[in-house]
């Protein structure tokens, strides 16, 4: 197995850190008095060319303003590039979503989706628990073959994280066309379980 991906993955777990860290992200939601989480390959050690960085925030209630106040000043950094809002409070989702399009200093754009949840609804701490999932029963060698098939997909294949953790973890998947022979027995739709 080529540790080449392994470096890679740890070179851009370091620059999603610092843009974390630039924006103050973290900071600055635990400021307004939201819970936040990484989750998705950042948090599972997993990131690889696909350059996104995911939180999930818990907010007791779920206001436009204020949410908006939180993302302003996120976005008033000079990098932020782009800024997206979606409403989904009155589904079953209960969230606010964002999405924020970063420029790193080599002009590489990373996306940034902030999940704004509310406290108590069904998706309270639901990805966070299937992260905790991934850790416990993901293999060193099976970490090793997920990012050697996300580095190895065709930048115009769109497969989601989890998907790539399924195939692996729970049916030994070993290569990209087994992954994509794989993927045409699937029947996801919508919020993929574990």
């Amino acid at each position: 197995m080529d540790n080449n991906y392994i470096l890679q993955s740890k070179i851009q777990t370091q620059k999603a850190q610092e843009i974390i860290q630039k924006l103050n992200i973290i900071g600055i939601w635990e400021a307004s008095g939201a819970t936040i989480n990484l989750i998705g390959s950042l948090k599972l050690g997993l990131l690889a060319k696909h350059r996104d960085i995911d939180f999930h925030i818990y907010t007791p209630s779920l206001n436009v303003m204020e949410s908006f106040g939180i993302i302003s000043k996120i976005c008033n950094h000079p990098q932020i590039k782009k800024c997206e809002f979606t409403n989904l409070s009155h589904t079953d989702e209960h969230c606010f979503e964002w999405h924020l399009w970063y420029e790193d200093n080599e002009q590489n754009l990373w996306q940034i989706d902030m999940i704004q949840i509310l406290q108590g609804t069904k998706y309270e701490g639901y990805f966070e628990n299937i992260m905790q999932k991934i850790l416990h029963e993901m293999t060193a060698l099976q970490k090793q073959t997920i990012l050697k098939l996300k580095y190895e997909t065709p930048d115009d294949v769109k497969i989601s994280g989890i998907e790539y953790y399924k195939a692996v973890i729970q049916d030994n998947i070993q290569t990209l066309d087994e992954l994509l022979q794989w993927r045409k027995k699937q029947n996801f739709s919508g919020i993929i379980d574990w």
